[in-house]
């Protein structure tokens, strides 16, 4: 087959969106859009085909599963696993492994993973805090084993879903519900096995601090009440106009005036004599505006009697953990080059990268990929975090009641979405968007909290690329690709051509994304199938699995992400414990879908 100007030009663009997803200089979203434009531009694909994407089912299934996983997490439907986990954890890291999985696996795979983690990320926290545990025994298989879950299901992870929508583009038609559950068990279990008695003795043995987040990030000695005097010199000045946060490195958390309470924003505040301000700062800067801004330290009582979050929440005031993910804009950049306090309007108290906590000279200090983030501020400012595609909320604290009256409600809401898809005609799709109404009918969600529940960068990324799929079908670069494996794996029997496929899949997802390995390769493995009379859900399923499990990266995964600071590992920590994990499933998950669905 003859190369014209069409495959080239298709080529051209998808090898200009890989080079700029593995060098980040723009955010995975933002480069799925621009490959959108250029299609469209360049004439590869019409316009209406160019943001068809935006109304794909794929697309519009995982925006619905976004919120269905925030109505059952936010109404602590999944609080009762913490019970289970210490009912069933034991006292070994073997059992504690294996019951966690036991719990999380089958969970992920009806209920979004990240959405999984962000919940139990706490609780093992507090098992870990109560059994005297390192947490980096435990957060790593936490996230591997919500992935090894997500693939129980076709809803368990975006990808799978995508590859769905794929399959009924391309001719096959989607999957159902449950129609690679075989596979997706048995590789849950090869996986849990490993992670059970293999992974302990690669896992690091890293001391974490606590679950209390004043011990945690140290900042008892950090956080002042201080008072100020009537011969003092901010009297009558605005924090602004005192530049008293900017020449002594501190931040004002709040001012407190005859007993009311005033949160940020406080640039704009008048101090008077005898208001109090609570602020973070080290102990050098404090003893610095004592002696020359007439202020005078109140003795620590507070902290000894009251929880931290106590003595920093009031009103309308909360504290969370956010993290700096992957393709992030702040990455590179100071809190103080971004004026991050403006911009989000909470406070960032302290940084935790790995084991090292940056408490002074916070400003400075550049911000890395894997950075928590230990903020305050209002509430309804913390929820707005939840829309930021530059982080990610980990854990909140006391951001709002749970509805834990609902909980039965929302959890029947997400059993009665899969039932329906799974026993009767109806579509994923359409259970999914009835769900979500549902959800906004009994309470279980506010209406405001669909938009926040919603991963967008995801959906864009989704919807962006999908395009790219539909430009490399109609140019014809899919069936010159094709030809080209088939060229060079023409002496491999199925089960290596398979086993190729599996390896090429998870190195492209390990070093891009998930969703972008499969539209790239799902469309190549169909006519691969086609030219050589392999069963296409085969190879389709074969291709799908090995973009969703990612282990060997902190980046492969949204999950491995979250867990990366807070179980302290570092970045080889993820190799040395995922690659093996990694190759174990590419050596059994060809020749599994060739003995359940025929080669």
């Amino acid at each position: 087959m003859t190369i014209d100007i069409d495959i080239l030009m298709t080529l051209g663009v998808t090898a200009v969106a890989l080079i700029l997803f593995v060098v980040e200089w723009l955010p995975a979203d933002i480069t799925a859009f621009a490959v959108m434009v250029s299609l469209m531009v360049l004439g590869l694909v019409s316009p209406q085909e160019g943001i068809a994407g935006f109304s794909n089912s794929a697309t519009i299934t995982v925006m619905a599963m976004f919120i269905l996983s925030a109505g059952i997490a936010r109404t602590g439907a999944l609080q009762q696993a913490s019970n289970w986990l210490l009912k069933w954890g034991g006292k070994t890291c073997r059992r504690q492994i294996f019951a966690l999985g036991l719990i999380v696996g089958p969970i992920s795979g009806l209920i979004n993973n990240t959405a999984v983690v962000s919940v139990f990320l706490p609780i093992i926290e507090d098992f870990c805090q109560q059994h005297r545990l390192s947490p980096s025994k435990l957060l790593m298989p936490l996230s591997f084993a919500t992935i090894l879950g997500g693939m129980l299901t076709v809803v368990g992870t975006s990808t799978s879903v995508l590859a769905s929508g794929l399959s009924e583009e391309l001719g096959p038609g989607d999957f159902s519900l449950f129609q690679f559950i075989e596979l997706g068990a048995i590789v849950f279990v090869v996986g849990l096995l490993y992670l059970t008695f293999i992974a302990p003795l690669l896992l690091p043995n890293r001391d974490v601090p606590g679950n209390s987040l004043s011990q945690e990030y140290g900042l008892k000695e950090y956080v002042s009440e201080v008072v100020v005097t009537p011969r003092s010199s901010l009297v009558g000045q605005t924090l602004q106009n005192s530049q008293l946060q900017r020449r002594f490195d501190l931040d004002v958390l709040e001012i407190i005036r005859n007993g009311n309470h005033f949160p940020q924003p406080l640039g704009d505040k008048s101090l008077c004599a005898g208001d109090i301000l609570l602020v973070r700062g080290g102990r050098q800067h404090l003893l610095k505006i004592r002696d020359g801004e007439g202020i005078e330290i109140l003795p620590d009582v507070q902290f000894g009697q009251k929880s931290w979050q106590a003595d920093l929440s009031s009103g309308q005031e909360g504290v969370a953990e956010v993290l700096v993910i992957a393709n992030s804009n702040l990455v590179g950049s100071t809190l103080k080059d971004l004026r991050f306090r403006q911009r989000y309007n909470v406070t960032v108290l302290a940084i935790r990268r790995g084991q090292d906590l940056v408490r002074e000279r916070m400003g400075k200090v550049r911000l890395k990929f894997g950075d928590l983030l230990l903020v305050q501020g209002p509430k309804q400012s913390l929820l707005g975090l939840q829309t930021s595609r530059d982080l990610l909320v980990l854990e909140q604290r006391d951001l709002e009641s749970l509805r834990s009256d609902r909980a039965n409600i929302a959890m029947g809401i997400g059993v009665g979405v899969v039932a329906i898809a799974a026993f009767t005609p109806i579509n994923i799709l359409v259970s999914s968007l009835a769900g979500v109404m549902l959800m906004i009918l009994t309470g279980c969600l506010k209406p405001g909290e669909l938009y926040q529940a919603v991963r967008w960068d995801v959906i864009f990324l989704l919807a962006c690329l999908i395009p790219l799929g539909t430009a490399m079908e109609s140019s014809g670069a899919t069936t010159w690709l094709a030809q080209q494996l088939i060229t060079v794996g023409g002496r491999l029997s199925g089960y290596g051509l398979l086993s190729a496929l599996y390896v090429l899949t998870t190195v492209l997802s390990s070093i891009l994304s998930n969703s972008a390995a499969v539209i790239l390769l799902l469309p190549v493995g169909l006519k691969v199938a086609s030219e050589l009379g392999l069963n296409v859900f085969t190879v389709m399923f074969v291709i799908t699995f090995a973009a969703s499990n990612s282990f060997m990266t902190p980046i492969g995964y949204q999950t491995n992400t979250m867990v990366y600071t807070a179980g302290g590992y570092r970045f080889l920590d993820f190799v040395r414990v995922g690659g093996p994990l990694s190759l174990l499933l590419a050596l059994v998950t060809p020749p599994l879908a060739i003995w359940l669905y025929g080669l």
